[in-house]
């Protein structure tokens, strides 16, 4: 008999893995996206996976990075969404990036054709009906106010939430390459095999100084009530990190290391600014790390001080918006499922993770555990020694609790994983120098996490990835 369906609430990057999770295990699955009955302040079509921040999905080497390992772990597990980004990516240096149009067209058209997916264009603004006794909410940063209030009256939490900002995108025909040049840093080659996968903007001493006090006396979008809600470290506007110290962007986006000027190759930049391909045909670059809450007149006459972008022509420019997460450590249970209402799992950002992988990785497991249970199988989460299972075990058991808004969101990184201890000799003998037992030890613990994993899909093979 043909099982009742899983219902996921959310089409973005978590709702649409869980949907197809649930589908490729053979499960029927209804999944409900409001756009384009209700659009957002992010989101500009109603695709599926629309990518509303970044078109990158970071670090790509499972061999010396976490989320890169995220990467290889949910590629052995059938994700929609690296199999769509690995079919359009663009160059970006070590980084997947994808044609942000190109992957949300083909994650929608992917759960569009498939026979045991419903997409079901509404709005779920209240607590799911009680009819629907498998339910995935994947509303993510933009949660409905009145969903978001149903589900924090329903748990008894206050809300928690912080601020994302996104970055502006140029034009390619009107930068100046008379001025700027293209090379990834130290020359590294990323998935698509291109060195030179960035443009490169130099800023001298002065220039930068100046570019500082624009970004300080800039007019700012403020949000009167939710000022006190915080920013998520790893997407600080650009204003906010100036703010902290005027050093500050030099040793972060606007950092001049590994860079050489192509045209000055003798002078060494005091800061550059870097942008990143955004499309398939390479016309739209976005700026890397220029996360911004400047008003829009503003942000087009002080990103033309930066040189090379003086008549910068901008097709996006930078804003923010709200997100909002549950206090997941007292909330979920080891599956995701809500403890005060085991029918609803949570998935994505809601659950407290940060980052677009991080985000379609929980939406995996949460579509994983959901087909487990409609079969009557255990959906036991994958090993700890995982990322995928370091992260879900950070997000609902392994915060330590420190008090009242102490659980922030959380990107993967190697402290979620239990600790390995790094080779100190190489293959020759001979000692390794730091750096390189570093790199060592950081493969060992992508093997490992690999290796039990493939054990893990051994041992649920009715829900293996085909």
């Amino acid at each position: 008999m043909k099982p009742e369906p899983v219902h996921v609430v959310g089409g973005g990057l978590a709702g649409s893995e869980a949907a197809w999770q649930v589908a490729q295990a053979g499960v029927p699955v209804v999944l409900h996206e409001m756009r384009p009955v209700r659009g957002t302040d992010a989101h500009q079509t109603d695709r599926l996976a629309e990518l509303v921040c970044s078109n990158s999905f970071r670090a790509d080497d499972w061999t010396g990075n976490a989320v890169g390992l995220l990467h290889a772990e949910m590629r052995r597990l059938g994700s929609i969404i690296l199999q769509c980004g690995d079919a359009h990516q663009v160059p970006a240096g070590g980084a997947l990036a994808v044609d942000r149009e190109g992957f949300s067209q083909a994650v929608t058209a992917r759960l569009e054709a498939h026979p045991l997916v419903t997409i079901a264009r509404e709005e779920v603004a209240d607590l799911p009906p009680a009819a629907w006794d498998s339910v995935i909410v994947a509303t993510g940063p933009l949660t409905s106010p009145a969903l978001s209030a149903a589900i924090l009256d329903l748990t008894g939490e206050g809300q928690l939430a912080f601020f994302d900002a996104i970055a502006p995108i140029v034009h390619l025909e009107s930068i100046d390459f008379d001025v700027a040049w293209r090379q990834s840093r130290y020359d590294k080659e990323g998935p698509g095999g291109d060195a030179a996968a960035y443009i490169n903007c130099p800023m001298d001493k002065a220039q930068y100084e100046a570019f500082i006090d624009a970004l300080l006396a800039g007019p700012k979008s403020e949000f009167k009530d939710w000022e006190h809600v915080p920013y998520f470290d790893g997407c600080l506007p650009i204003e906010v990190m100036a703010e902290r110290g005027r050093e500050t962007l030099r040793h972060g986006p606007m950092k001049p290391v590994g860079l050489t000027n192509a045209h000055k190759p003798t002078e060494k930049a005091w800061a550059i600014v870097q942008l990143r391909q955004d499309n398939a045909l390479g016309t739209l670059w976005n700026m890397v790390g220029f996360q911004t809450k400047l008003k829009h007149g503003a942000q087009t006459d002080i990103f033309r001080m930066i040189p090379g972008l003086e008549k910068a022509v901008f097709a996006r420019l930078g804003g923010l918006h709200r997100n909002t997460f549950l206090n997941s450590p007292t909330l979920l249970d080891g599956s995701l499922r809500l403890k005060a209402d085991p029918r609803l799992r949570f998935a994505g950002q809601v659950t407290g993770v940060e980052g677009y992988v991080e985000s379609a990785a929980v939406g995996l497991l949460a579509g994983r555990f959901a087909a487990a249970e409609r079969l009557g199988r255990a959906a036991t989460p994958p090993p700890a020694t995982t990322a995928l299972g370091a992260l879900i075990g950070h997000i609902t058991g392994g915060h330590l609790d420190a008090g009242a808004g102490s659980f922030q969101p959380m990107n993967i990184n190697y402290g979620l994983l239990p600790p390995l201890e790094g080779p100190k000799h190489g293959p020759d003998g001979k000692r390794l120098p730091h750096k390189e037992r570093g790199r060592a030890k950081k493969r060992l613990m992508g093997e490992r996490a690999l290796a039990d994993l493939d054990a893990w899909i051994a041992g649920a093979p009715a829900l293996a990835a085909e």
